[in-house]
């Protein structure tokens, strides 16, 4: 399965830390890219970097158009999944939304403008109240593939050796 996540609306000062995690968790969860409406360097190198040290093949792309991106998504045969805490429950479309070959999961950031919800097959509620479209995103990402991007062998440079105490970083080369 093929999963992009497109990042709705980023404001560049009051949201780089946010959309910075939306993309850490995208990579980390088994999204290949992320697609960005705004443009900000910032952001680009340090996910980039995150990728070039850490391992995988994640990709950012910078300044798209956000309903272009969807439709395109759409003419191309992938389904679109628009993260909300006004769409259906989760587990009531997930098994319909796991038979897709290729998702598009939209995360918003300010005000989503109406036609977003009109454009997505599915609009998505993780729990039906405010929260983190962050947390939003990792729920969506595990629940769609059962855990198993959880073992996912990255292989970059540098791997986490887990430890019940302590931090240990193993450089690899």
């Amino acid at each position: 399965m093929r999963v992009v996540v497109l990042r709705l609306g980023h404001r560049q000062e009051r949201d780089k830390r946010i959309t910075t995690h939306v993309g850490l968790v995208a990579r980390a969860f088994g999204a290949e890219e992320m697609l960005l409406t705004g443009i900000d360097r910032h952001i680009e190198e340090s996910l980039i970097d995150v990728a070039n040290r850490w391992g995988g093949d994640f990709r950012l792309r910078s300044g798209v158009n956000w309903k272009d991106e969807m439709v395109l998504w759409k003419k191309t045969g992938g389904n679109v999944v628009h993260l909300t805490m006004y769409g259906s429950n989760l587990m009531d479309v997930l098994g319909p939304i796991r038979n897709s070959e290729k998702i598009m999961i939209v995360v918003g950031a300010e005000k989503v403008p109406p036609e977003v919800f009109d454009v997505a097959d599915w609009n998505v509620a993780i729990g039906n109240q405010p929260h983190s479209e962050v947390a939003a995103l990792a729920v969506f990402l595990d629940r769609l593939f059962q855990g198993k991007e959880l073992a996912q062998e990255f292989l970059g440079s540098l791997r986490i050796l887990p430890s019940a105490r302590g931090k240990h970083v193993m450089e690899h080369h």
